[in-house]
């Protein structure tokens, strides 16, 4: 099997492209939003802890997309692929009626819900008109992931990138429009016009994802009876998944929290440098999706001596991807603050901390690299356990502590560059053990 850089990069450019889209996204409402005239500030603090709390219930039932891909990877390296086939609807279906039920329960307590975030007054306002428009587009959004686990389960990352594309392009075109107006004929709506194209942008997502997969593949999407037998290994791995999301969002959750409290200024800094440190998970998360792809089909068709040498190209791929995204923040410094807002007391919040954003990124490559590799071989439980351990007794302890000694936002960046190292250094390890022994024995 082609485990060579140009096989790689031929899946993990693409899903780099795609895999931009969320964050891309929610950077451009940040970007926009944080160059208005009126309440850009608060807008900008809002549409971070919206995002934050939306990106936890993508997270936490998005992880669809890793189930799906493990399981039809390996299938396809088994060659038994006809067996499978119609667990991608059946498991795409339970989400989406899932998505809407989490709909009904937040939507008529999101105030509640944004207290909980520390946001009030003008604030929390925003956060509750933001939120109420753009959570409307959940459903599309978990669809669209669903389909794109499919696609990547039979290795094929192409299409995600043209539906990615397609949805990042409209969203931004409809952002500065619904945002700013056009002067006689579109009024400026502001933060809500930030939430409408995210919304549109989705729909648009979900329905040339549902094309491309009913024209380009032979999985169906219209859910069918008797279950899949693998519909319960699905769910185990979704379970383990929602677990391991659950702790990766608390870390969020305290992150945003604690930048919230200390002020408007802290929060809308912390949003920049979060979503700028998302963008470059995401951007990570194209190799990621090799190791996701490959690992699953190497580990179906029992070729372990690949699988291992597979594991060390994509150490080293992952350890030059994040020297060239600390090297490009680094020359880009104080230009990339400049981007997302005008505000100095913001700027100086935000380029105290971009620094320790930067410097994390080889770590943080190297436990997304394994996170992927891991998702791919089906060890969610493996993977649940390292998260409980990373945020429970690494990132939760030393976050109070640096918060005690009055670190702000320096102290929460600090506590989660002790995350990743918690969340990485664990999988490659186990990785080792697992199949080192397996390579001579083949």
């Amino acid at each position: 099997m082609d485990i060579s850089l140009k096989h790689i990069n031929k899946l993990a450019i693409p899903a780099l492209i795609s895999g931009v889209a969320e964050p891309i996204l929610s950077l451009t409402d940040a970007a926009i939003v944080g160059n208005m005239h009126n309440n850009a500030t608060v807008s900008l603090a809002a549409v971070g802890i919206v995002t934050t709390f939306i990106s936890m219930l993508i997270w936490v039932l998005g992880q669809t997309r890793s189930a799906i891909s493990s399981i039809l990877s390996q299938y396809v390296g088994a060659n038994k692929l006809n067996a499978i086939k119609n667990l991608p609807a059946q498991a795409i279906f339970l989400i989406s009626a899932l998505s809407i039920v989490i709909i009904c329960s937040t939507y008529p307590f999101a105030k509640q819900i944004f207290k909980l975030y520390n946001a009030s007054g003008l604030v929390l306002e925003y956060s509750v008109v933001y939120y109420k428009i753009r959570v409307l587009g959940f459903p599309f959004t978990l669809f669209t992931i669903g389909v794109f686990g499919a696609f990547r389960g039979l290795q094929n990352t192409y299409y995600p990138m043209v539906i990615a594309i397609i949805g990042a392009v409209v969203n931004i075109i409809l952002d500065v429009v619904l945002v700013y107006g056009i002067s006689g004929y579109i009024a400026p709506m502001h933060i809500k016009g930030a939430a409408y194209a995210s919304v549109v942008a989705q729909l648009i997502m979900a329905a040339f994802s549902a094309y491309f997969l009913l024209k380009k593949t032979i999985i169906p999407l219209i859910p069918s009876l008797p279950l899949n037998p693998e519909i319960k290994r699905f769910m185990v791995m979704i379970l383990n998944l929602f677990i391991r999301t659950i702790a990766l969002n608390i870390t969020l959750y305290y992150a945003s929290s604690f930048a919230t409290s200390y002020g408007p200024a802290y929060i809308a800094a912390y949003t920049i440098a979060i979503n700028l440190w998302f963008l470059g998970a995401f951007i990570v998360d194209g190799y990621s999706s090799a190791g996701n792809i490959l690992s699953g089909k190497l580990f179906g068709a029992k070729n372990y001596k690949s699988l291992v040498a597979l594991s060390n190209k994509l150490i080293k791929y992952a350890l030059i991807v994040g020297i060239i995204l600390g090297i490009l923040g680094a020359l880009f410094y104080y230009s990339i603050g400049r981007i997302f807002t005008k505000e100095p007391e913001v700027l100086k919040t935000f380029y105290n901390v971009f620094y320790i954003v930067l410097l994390m990124q080889p770590l943080c490559t190297l436990a997304f690299i394994f996170d992927g590799i891991f998702k791919g071989l089906g060890k969610m439980g493996y993977l649940r356990n390292v998260l409980l351990f990373s945020t429970f007794i690494v990132f939760i302890p030393i976050l109070f502590l640096l918060d005690s000694q009055n670190y702000k936002l320096q102290g929460i960046f600090i506590a989660i560059t002790f995350w990743i190292i918690a969340r990485g250094i664990p999988l490659i390890i186990k990785f080792r053990q697992l199949f080192l022994p397996l390579t001579q024995k083949t």
